[in-house]
């Protein structure tokens, strides 16, 4: 197995980038509805991220995209705080240590780009996942900070970068 690579989101991975989160979704038997599962912005990931202060990684392994995850402005938020958003490694990618290393990228960009605190959501269920943003220094909160229109991910984490 070659080595995988983390790079910047191209135009050409959209769909890639579109099937491997619903296909982690649909794994997880997300609901459909108030998860990112309904974001529009799932096929058109290269264009949602080509902004100020945003950016959108992939992990390519031998040409095949096997997750992905990115860093924004929190929506709605007043303030200094990027969101950790739409991560999500097939299963392939998962007990290779690549959680962690697509966290320290999007992490060390978020420092580049001066935000000052990191917040994410997820859902009870997600066990490994939470337990990956710990070991990254995530810490849980009580309450949603912003308003991503995500109202079915009751799990906040946020991390002073």
């Amino acid at each position: 197995m070659g080595e995988a690579i983390i790079r910047e989101i191209t135009p050409d991975d959209n769909a890639q980038v579109a099937q491997v989160i619903r296909k982690v979704l649909l794994d997880f038997g997300v609901p459909k509805v108030g998860t990112a599962y309904a974001d529009k912005a799932l096929d058109n990931m290269y264009e949602t991220y080509n902004a100020p202060n945003a950016t959108y990684f992939v992990v390519e392994d031998n040409g095949q995209i096997i997750g992905c995850a990115g860093i924004a402005q929190l929506d709605n938020y007043e303030g200094n705080v990027c969101e950790l958003q739409k991560m999500y490694l097939l299963e392939e990618a998962r007990g290779r240590g690549l959680g962690s290393k697509m966290i320290m990228v999007c992490l060390e960009k978020a420092k580049e780009y001066g935000f000052e605190q990191c917040y994410l959501e997820t859902m009870p269920y997600m066990e490994a996942a939470q337990k990956l943003y710990k070991k990254n220094g995530f810490e849980y909160i009580d309450a949603p900070m912003g308003n991503t229109g995500h109202y079915s991910c009751p799990v906040w984490m946020l991390k002073k970068l």
